[in-house]
């Protein structure tokens, strides 16, 4: 049976990388992240072929694409081409992005 309306607040939490932890959402051709990073918490630069887009909700980060670095704040909202290398660092107080990706990334499935 398919399911249509989830609950960001029932969903587990999945941990990417130390202080940093995801729940997703997906259906057949793309995935939803939301993703909650602490104070301090780091991804470093790297890579994967799906289509990125995200908007930040908490918080402050300073996010590099391409080799760009800009500081994003709430409202903010960033495009990572597929294969272009980016990354981030969180400010000093605890952020949130929501993050949509095409095809769906099968690892972040759970």
């Amino acid at each position: 049976m398919t399911t249509y309306f989830h609950s960001s607040a029932d969903r587990a939490r999945k941990p990417l990388l130390p202080g940093i932890v995801t729940r997703t959402f997906w259906g057949e051709k793309m995935l939803l992240s939301l993703v909650d990073l602490d104070a301090q918490a780091a991804i470093p630069l790297h890579s994967h072929p799906h289509e990125q887009v995200g908007m930040a909700l908490l918080g402050e980060l300073d996010l590099t694409i391409a080799g760009e670095t800009r500081h994003v704040i709430p409202g903010d909202i960033y495009i990572v081409p597929g294969g272009v290398e980016h990354g981030l660092t969180v400010g000093d107080a605890p952020a949130q992005v929501i993050e949509a990706f095409s095809p769906v990334r099968e690892e972040y499935k759970y």
